[in-house]
C-alpha cells in the first residue's frame, strides 16, 4: 500500500534544496567581500527577478493591493529580517561553511518553542522522537565546532550568527501569524517583502558607507545575483507549504532547515572543510528525524 506524504512536504523538501545553495553562494559571494553591498545586491536582483517572474506569469502585479495595516506588518516583518540577515552575512563570512550552516540550521529549536507557547503546537509521539533526534544531531554541531578552536563566548562571529538565528526564528513565527491566523495572500506576502527589503538594505547600505566606511571593498561576482534568486525561490515554495491549512510552523522550519545537508555535503568540499565524518554522523541524525517526520501522522 503506497504511502501518501504530507501535502507540505515536497515543497518544504525543495525550499531546503535551494536554501542549501543559497548558504553556499552566500559564502563565495561574502568571501572577503563588503557584507552590506553584498546583502543589498543580491536582494536586488532577487526582487527584480520575482516581480519580473510575477509579471511573465500572471501578467499583472494583482498582489501589490493591500491594505495599510497589512502594509505596516510586512514593514516590520521585512525589518525584521533584515536585522537577521545583515547578522547572518557579517557571521557567515568569518566562519566555516560547516559550522555556520548547521547553527543556522538551530532556528528550528527557537521556532518550536515559540510555536508550542504561541500557537499550542504540541507533537505526536513520533514527531517528538524525530524532533529530539534532529535537536541532538544539531547539539553536536557545536560540540564539533569548538574542535576547530570556535569558542562561542569569545567569537563575535558566533555571537552574530546566534542572534540572526533568533530573529529568523522570531520571523518564522511571524509568517504563520501573517499568513494562517491574518490570512494575508502568500503573494501579497512575498512581493511586499521582496520590495521593502531593497528599500530597508539601500538605506542600511548608504549608511555604512557614508557614515562608517569599511574595510572590504565590495567585490562584484556571479554569486550575488545567484544568491538573491535561489532565496526568491526558496522562500516561495516556503510560503506555499505554510499557507497549507493545519500546518505546523515547528516541523516545517525543522525540515526547511536541512539545507545545512546540502551546504554540508557540497560546502566541505569545496571550501576544503576539517572534521567531515563526525560532523556527517551529526547529518545523519537529522536526516533520520525528517525520514520520521515524513511518514508521522
Amino acid at each position: 500500500m503506497p504511502v501518501s506524504l504530507p501535502a507540505w512536504l515536497l515543497p518544504v523538501l525543495g525550499s531546503a534544496f535551494a536554501l542549501g545553495f543559497y548558504d553556499l553562494s552566500k559564502k563565495h559571494a561574502v568571501d572577503k567581500n563588503s557584507v552590506m553591498h553584498v546583502l543589498f545586491y543580491a536582494t536586488l536582483c532577487g526582487s527584480a527577478f520575482y516581480l519580473l517572474a510575477t509579471l511573465l506569469w500572471t501578467g499583472s502585479l494583482a498582489d501589490a493591493r493591500c491594505s495599510p495595516r497589512d502594509f505596516g506588518l510586512l514593514v516590520l516583518k521585512s525589518m525584521l529580517v533584515s536585522a537577521s540577515w545583515t547578522c547572518v552575512y557579517y557571521a557567515m563570512r568569518d566562519l566555516p561553511i560547516s559550522i555556520a550552516a548547521p547553527i543556522r540550521a538551530s532556528s528550528p529549536v527557537w521556532t518550536f518553542l515559540g510555536g508550542l507557547l504561541l500557537f499550542h503546537e504540541v507533537p505526536t509521539l513520533p514527531q517528538g522522537i524525530a524532533m529530539l533526534l534532529i535537536f541532538t544531531g544539531y547539539y553536536l554541531f557545536s560540540v564539533f565546532g569548538k574542535l576547530e578552536g570556535i569558542s562561542f563566548r569569545h567569537t563575535r562571529a558566533m555571537h552574530l550568527i546566534l542572534l540572526g538565528t533568533l530573529l529568523g526564528a522570531a520571523s518564522a513565527l511571524y509568517d504563520k501569524y501573517l499568513l494562517n491566523t491574518l490570512h494575508i495572500p502568500r503573494g501579497t506576502v512575498q512581493f511586499w517583502f521582496s520590495v521593502d527589503l531593497v528599500a530597508i538594505l539601500g538605506a542600511g547600505c548608504l549608511i555604512r558607507t557614508k557614515c562608517f566606511g569599511g574595510k572590504h571593498k565590495f567585490i562584484w561576482r556571479w554569486t550575488v545575483p545567484l544568491t538573491g534568486v535561489l532565496l526568491i525561490i526558496a522562500d516561495f515554495l516556503y510560503f506555499y507549504a505554510l499557507s497549507l491549512p493545519d500546518i505546523h510552523i515547528s516541523i516545517v522550519s525543522l525540515v526547511r532547515r536541512c539545507s545545512c545537508i546540502v551546504s554540508f555535503a557540497a560546502g566541505s568540499w569545496y571550501f576544503r572543510d576539517v572534521h567531515v565524518k563526525k560532523k556527517a554522523c551529526a547529518l545523519a541524525l537529522i536526516l533520520l528525524g525528517v525520514v520520521i517526520l515524513a511518514l508521522a501522522k
